[in-house]
């Protein structure tokens, strides 16, 4: 099979669209879901820091799979192990189950999400990895504003459970998808790593400085929208009394500046390089990260006041993400897989530990995502500068 750069988009985008989709789908049941397993939203929200958990740990393990097997195994693997988990969850009655189940759905998630950058980086390199990540990024921004549409209409139409049995058709319809679709994008005969080798890369990267720059600002970035994405149930439907119908409509309108902010960064790579829109959008975060807390703290506090500078600070991910994990993924040609396993990994754990800060305490105001988003943005702006400095600029 021959793969275009929009073949590969499609293809990685639809694989990638299973991570948002398993978080945001049953965001408008999380309080039918907390009645269920009798506990707190609050407590019911630490199910996705429990799924951002088994991703990190997911990438972390099936990252050097891939790079020592081949994509398409470890995908395909990942894939059953996610769509059993997702009929299992729908049939727990208390919040350890649900936990647990959403750590093991994560797990065969995090395999195969982690081969997405990993397929783009076989088959492409620098401002052409970055594009095609931008151009990836906004099809799979669809499955966000999508996904919580799906959740309120199934919602409105039986159980909760059905978001569940909608995921593990999802993940069905994948493994026909890529197993037909897409062909083994590792190079036959490249060099495979031992279990001490794959430690020794991962040490490789960790040790890397300007690479851990770019860990960085990809992370805290990922940090901050996970603390509003974890606190957004109880803030929006609970604290400013949103109906599930409504959710949706005042949730996507974050995914929509996503999806603007990412076709403004396809067209500044024309002049500008990864870094220096990267920087920008970091830059951005934290503007409207201050700007979050002086109106909470000032007691302006609205829908009308909060929503557009949340906007503003989510819709930025998409001058930061594409861009910090092409400039990694630029110093590890020989085992993109596993690097990209190592950032994806960090990632997901800062949005885990994003999402217990929010959610742990059942604080009920805005206070822990507000002060948790400017502490992410705060430590991604001065993380890029101190490690990776002005590298790339050119």
């Amino acid at each position: 099979m021959t793969l275009s750069a929009k073949r590969v988009a499609l293809l990685v985008a639809a694989n990638t669209a299973l991570a948002p989709f398993a978080i945001d789908a049953y965001l408008p049941a999380m309080a039918a879901l907390a009645d269920a397993v009798g506990a707190s939203i609050h407590h019911t929200e630490l199910s996705l820091s429990a799924f951002l958990a088994g991703f990190a740990l997911g990438q972390l393990l099936f990252g050097p799979l891939s790079d020592r097997i081949g994509r398409k195994p470890v995908l395909l693997g990942g894939l059953v192990a996610f769509l059993l988990a997702s009929l299992a969850i729908t049939t727990v009655s208390s919040l350890p189950e649900l936990l647990a189940w959403r750590f093991v759905q994560a797990l065969g998630g995090g395999a195969t999400v982690v081969n997405s950058a990993a397929i783009v980086r076989d088959c492409f390199s620098g401002r052409e990895a970055a594009k095609v990540m931008s151009t990836m990024a906004i099809i799979m921004l669809l499955a966000p504003l999508v996904a919580p549409v799906v959740g309120s209409g199934l919602l409105y139409l039986g159980e909760w459970w059905l978001i569940f049995i909608f995921l593990a058709v999802y993940a069905a319809f994948l493994m026909w998808l890529l197993g037909t679709r897409l062909p083994e994008t590792r190079a036959p005969g490249s060099p495979t790593a031992s279990p001490r080798q794959v430690l020794a890369n991962y040490a490789s990267v960790l040790r890397h400085r300007q690479a851990m720059g770019y860990v960085c600002a990809a992370s805290m970035s990922f940090a901050g929208l996970f603390a509003f994405i974890t606190a957004s149930p109880f803030l929006y439907l609970e604290h400013y009394g949103l109906s599930p119908g409504l959710y949706p409509l005042v949730f996507g309108v974050n995914v929509l500046a996503m999806a603007a902010s990412n076709r403004l960064n396809i067209r500044l790579l024309r002049r500008r390089s990864p870094q220096q829109n990267l920087r920008l959008g970091l830059a951005i975060q934290l503007g409207a990260a201050v700007g979050l807390v002086l109106v909470v703290a000032s007691g302006l506090e609205s829908l009308w006041t909060m929503v557009p500078l949340i906007m503003v600070f989510a819709g930025t991910i998409g001058l930061v993400a594409p861009n910090a994990i092409s400039a990694l993924l630029d110093y590890f040609h020989h085992m993109s897989a596993t690097a990209a396993a190592l950032q994806g990994s960090i990632q997901f754990s800062c949005g885990a530990l994003a999402g217990v800060l929010v959610g742990a305490f059942e604080v009920d105001s805005a206070w822990p995502m507000v002060a948790t988003m400017l502490g992410a943005a705060l430590i991604g702006n001065l993380g890029l500068r101190l490690l990776a400095g002005r590298a790339g600029d050119a």
